[in-house]
């Protein structure tokens, strides 16, 4: 049934609905004129977006790199106070949206003292960094539980301290960790549209937005989409040619895993301890305090609840279209690439990640073209709005579909046909059961991350519907912080679940704390994998 060509033919309609954004962008795009392009293009207003964006993005990348590796260091490799708690306490700020952050903050100031705004260029760095270190923080934990303690031990052995083993044996092991975590923080910041907005930050994402909700000027709006993915190619070509680069380690044999070196800190345990639970603290606790605050006064104005509830069943409805939405769509297409090992297959799947690199802005703005000059039936309906969804989150569920059918094994569809079943019976008797975690997992997923999503919801709802992303965005537009908080808030309890689970599973196997059982050799390219999958984290907070 994995290789039937029904299947492959839903699998290649689930690839076109991820890349019909994409592609309606550049047939657009290729409908004006170069000479139009380059003179909305070369201008002093453009140049200025792609300097604020770009000088945004490499700042927070680098604070990122350095937050992140500093904490996952202290976690897996040092004795600081409550190691195991700053393990869960340094990724909490991945459940909190950037939007959510910049409103928490902006806020938070409006408390403390009046007349004084939290905005600009230096505010959305703090914010951007401190929501999004996590992507570089949970790969490399994972990366250093998983590096094999000898050959640390191999360089202890010959007489290096701690510190230059580190330096020489494991930092170099971690590499591909950082960079694919500072892959994950740059395209998150380059990509963001709520936190610059909510702090005034005029970027390509924000740019775009006001060039279509407030303008309309489509030639615009166009043409900045444009630069945006030729940026967001930009760095996918630096990282992927430093991964190039970069050397390659692999466990040599078979064995019980032993415990990895920790590093005594002496004298400086206080130091480190205070400073790295520092920046979680400061990360989530001023947001929470805002907050709280805010959400005390905003339930209790006149329909405050009534409000609140419309919202969520607002977010609900969507997310569960979505949802159910993208997991039909996943569910072939995982199927056909986790049974074909052909080229087209892997092709197929890189794809469908191509549409999901890019800004939500940019996928709302090519479906809200499409409807306007294409299904002009489907405008300012539901359907646009899940056709966007599925388009953004279709990688969400195909991972763990991919996954959870890759180990099925092929001789038990044997059996079944062997015995007389016909490929649908079997199909549904037998592959659909056994694949059926990864299908709920990738569609708890799904349902959980577009609940948080904005900049698509933003152009695409139907009139008068209201999400709680929506309606926090509408209140914070006008400085009713007491009105937003509480869905901030209901926002943030709805995206600790995924994230608790997220953080638990790459923390659970720590190798400084317990042993394995059992290990399987693993192979050159497999001594690069980080024991998380990226999208997992690409989405946890997407917007």
């Amino acid at each position: 049934m994995r290789r039937h060509p029904v299947l492959a033919t839903l699998a290649y309609v689930a690839v076109i609905v991820a890349l019909i954004p994409l592609g309606y962008l550049l047939v657009r795009t290729a409908e004006y004129p170069l000479a139009d392009l380059f003179d909305e293009l070369l201008t002093p207003r453009v140049g200025k977006l792609i300097s604020t964006s770009l000088m945004l993005t490499g700042i927070v990348t680098v604070a990122c790199l350095a937050l992140g590796v500093f904490l996952a260091v202290l976690v897996m490799r040092s004795r600081v106070w409550g190691r195991k708690a700053l393990g869960v306490a340094a990724a909490l700020p991945l459940a909190i949206p950037s939007y959510v952050a910049a409103f928490g903050w902006k806020s938070l100031t409006d408390l403390v003292t009046t007349g004084q705004t939290f905005q600009g260029f230096w505010a959305a760095v703090l914010v951007m960094t401190l929501v999004t270190y996590p992507y570089v923080y949970l790969p490399v934990c994972a990366a250093l539980r998983d590096i094999d303690p000898s050959t640390e031990e191999a360089g202890r052995s010959l007489g290096d301290s701690r510190w230059r083993v580190f330096r020489r044996i494991t930092l170099p092991q971690a590499a591909p960790a950082i960079a694919s975590g500072g892959l994950l923080a740059a395209l998150y910041t380059l990509s963001d549209f709520g936190a610059v907005s909510i702090l005034r930050v005029d970027t390509f994402t924000r740019a775009i937005f006001t060039s279509f909700n407030v303008g309309f000027d489509r030639l615009g709006a166009i043409s900045l989409s444009t630069t945006l993915l030729l940026l967001t190619a930009l760095i996918f070509i630096v990282e992927g040619r430093f991964r190039k680069t970069s050397t390659r380690y692999a466990r040599l044999g078979p064995g019980a895993r032993r415990r990895h070196g920790i590093m005594r800190l002496k004298k400086w345990t206080p130091f480190f301890s205070i400073l790295g639970w520092l920046i979680p603290l400061v990360a989530v606790g001023g947001i929470l305090i805002a907050l709280v605050a805010w959400s005390l006064q905003g339930v209790s104005r006149p329909g405050g609840m009534e409000e609140l509830g419309s919202a969520f069943l607002g977010s609900a409805l969507a997310a569960a279209l979505a949802s159910l939405a993208t997991t039909v769509l996943a569910v072939p297409l995982g199927l056909y690439i986790a049974g074909s090992r052909s080229k087209v297959a892997r092709a197929l799947e890189r794809l469908v990640y191509l549409a999901h690199s890019l800004p939500g802005v940019v996928i709302g703005l090519s479906v809200v073209y499409l409807g306007i000059t294409v299904i002009t039936g489907l405008y300012q309906t539901m359907w646009l709005l899940v056709l966007a969804y599925a388009a953004l989150f279709l990688p969400l569920a195909l991972g763990p579909i991919v996954s959870s059918a890759g180990m099925i094994s092929e001789s038990v569809n044997e059996s079944a046909h062997s015995l007389g079943s016909a490929p649908l019976q079997v199909f549904r008797r037998v592959t659909l059961p056994l694949a059926l975690p990864g299908i709920a997992s990738g569609a708890l997923t799904v349902l959980l991350t577009a609940v948080k999503e904005l900049p698509a919801t933003l152009m695409l709802r139907p009139t008068g519907f209201e999400t709680l992303a929506t309606r926090l965005w509408t209140h914070t537009g006008v400085n009713a912080y007491a009105a937003a908080a509480p869905f901030a808030a209901l926002l943030v309890i709805l995206a600790i679940v995924p994230t608790w689970l997220l953080v638990t599973r790459v923390l659970r196997e720590d190798g400084g704390e317990r042993r394995r059982r059992t290990e399987k050799i693993a192979a050159p390219d497999d001594s690069a994998s980080l024991g998380l999958n990226p999208s997992d984290l690409t989405e946890a907070k997407k917007q």
